[in-house]
């Protein structure tokens, strides 16, 4: 199940895209699939046609995990 994120980088606006898993500790790299800004529209600097980017952890200021339609069905315990 892909994860929708919300990359910020460093002296750019915020970029919406889709992991297919958290990254790791490790991880030197991460590559996101539909890279698109907050409003959908394409990113200015990529070409039409590309799907996918791989951004290095030294351009990557923070990232945001986007909650996805299905948490929001969950219902927890409920007390009466």
């Amino acid at each position: 199940m892909p994860f929708t994120v919300l990359i910020h980088i460093l002296n750019e606006d915020p970029i919406v895209g889709e992991v297919e898993e958290l990254p790791a500790p490790s991880d030197q790299t991460l590559k996101v699939e539909n890279p698109r800004k907050r409003d959908g529209k394409d990113l200015p600097y990529l070409q039409a046609n590309v799907t996918s980017v791989i951004w290095p952890w030294s351009r990557i200021n923070f990232i945001e995990v986007l909650p996805t339609g299905g948490e929001d069905e969950i219902i927890g315990f409920v007390r009466e």
